[in-house]
């Protein structure tokens, strides 16, 4: 058959399409210890997660787990922090340590064929970290430094306030890092979180690349050989009271000339059933370049730059935030303009034509969600930290598929009702 140059290829709207989550192999190490894989990749390259309970919500001491994130591979009872860093250069490799408010993160990101030098720097790196005093110091220096930093930016200072208001200061997810934190910071304290929380017997472990039985074998040799003393986990509860005030304005900067504004509200997370219908709304709403306060607020006002609505889903709760930097002059009337665009959402069906967009640009996503090995393994790492087998995945897919603007109308009016949200003004 010839191809007719001439006749441009079909257009399919992303809603016809038929998606399929590649599988992941679940096995357990000889001690018992949890291993997600994929192999899906082409190029010679590996990802491995090493997941811990060691987020923010497990802190007992404010900025600690932030503190032992940032120094755990600066240093073993064998190798200082130069060597280990020279080590990973030399291999081309890199581990990233994060702490987020549920969990820590251990990321090694390295050519598959190092694996078998590169894996027991990392054991050594979680089983055997020294924090030494010097490197702490070090820390506490860098952390307070960038901290005062950015105090002195808008956008920062919202960021804390807003979580504050709707969480309550004193929950791990309202609280934020201040100087006096990060000072009273001693040895001890990253210490004894280390190991309560980097305990391998509560971690789970995630691969994908370019990987199969051999990878799976060299992991088995250096990690499921550690006998786990698995230890009975204290139920963590905090109340979240929120503030009873809901408008706070601060004034940072006497001479700046742009306004940071945040406007939030208290929303649950990925359990509920109206998560995955809420990411339909929030994005028509705020979640995209093209979407109700981009159109208004940036294209015809011309108040910001950009403005956003995300949904930020944790564990043990979440939130709904719309988030944008304005001249000072206009935060007032770009405020405005946000309750207005709920208003009518609320009061008004969505024509279909931006609906179906609104659907093919979420569709379109997911399909590149679904291009590589490690963004598949971050689908599936969403997907079994929140306790979820593959159903879920395609349960959201039918909701984008098949929600009806009437639909989306009935849930505009449940949570977009302007006493529910938070709001902060920082100048």
């Amino acid at each position: 058959m010839i191809l007719d140059r001439k006749a441009p290829p079909a257009i399919h709207d992303a809603v016809e399409f038929e998606f399929k989550l590649p599988p992941i192999t679940t096995e357990k190490l000889d001690n018992g210890l949890p291993l997600y894989w994929l192999d899906a990749g082409v190029q010679d390259l590996v990802q491995i997660d090493w997941i811990f309970p060691a987020g923010l919500w497990f802190e007992q001491k404010a900025s600690v787990a932030h503190a032992t994130a940032g120094l755990l591979k600066n240093g073993t009872s064998k190798h200082t922090s130069e060597q280990i860093h020279e080590a990973l250069e030399f291999y081309g490799a890199q581990v990233k340590v994060s702490a987020g408010n549920d969990y820590a993160t251990i990321t090694l990101y390295s050519l598959t064929k190092h694996l078998s030098v590169l894996l027991p720097m990392v054991y050594e790196i979680i089983t055997d970290a020294t924090f030494p005093a010097h490197e702490l110091e070090i820390h506490k220096q860098n952390a307070i430094q960038r901290l005062l930093v950015n105090l002195r930016q808008c956008e920062f200072v919202a960021n804390q306030q807003i979580d504050a208001m709707l969480f309550g200061a004193d929950h791990p997810y309202g609280r934020y890092s201040k100087k006096e934190n990060i000072q009273e910071l001693q040895r001890e304290d990253v210490v004894t979180f280390y190991r309560n929380h980097y305990n391998l017997a509560g971690a789970q472990m995630f691969m994908a690349g370019k990987v199969g039985p051999k990878e799976v074998k060299s992991i088995n040799d250096i990690f499921g050989k550690l006998p786990l003393i698995i230890t009975e986990a204290k139920p963590l509860l905090f109340p979240a009271p929120g503030s009873t005030e809901r408008i706070h304005k601060i004034n940072n900067d006497p001479n700046g000339v742009q306004g940071a504004i945040r406007i939030a509200r208290l929303f649950p997370n990925r359990h509920h059933p109206d998560y995955a219908p809420m990411v339909v709304l929030n994005t028509l709403f705020g979640g995209y370049f093209g979407s109700r306060l981009m159109s208004n607020i940036r294209e015809d006002k011309g108040y910001t730059y950009g403005i956003y609505s995300s949904l930020s889903p944790e564990i043990n709760g979440g939130s709904m935030v719309i988030h944008s930097e304005t001249g000072r002059d206009v935060v007032e009337a770009a405020i405005k303009e946000v309750y207005h665009e709920m208003e009518v959402l609320c009061n008004e069906v969505a024509d279909e034509g931006e609906l179906l967009l609104v659907k093919n640009y979420l569709l379109g996503g997911l399909l590149g969600d679904l291009d590589g090995p490690f963004s598949i393994l971050q689908r599936w790492r969403t997907l079994i930290l929140n306790g979820f087998t593959e159903e879920y995945f395609y349960n959201n897919i039918r909701t984008y598929k098949t929600i009806t603007a009437k639909e989306l109308q009935l849930l505009a009016q449940k949570y977009y009702n302007v006493s529910d949200f938070y709001e902060v003004v920082v100048i």
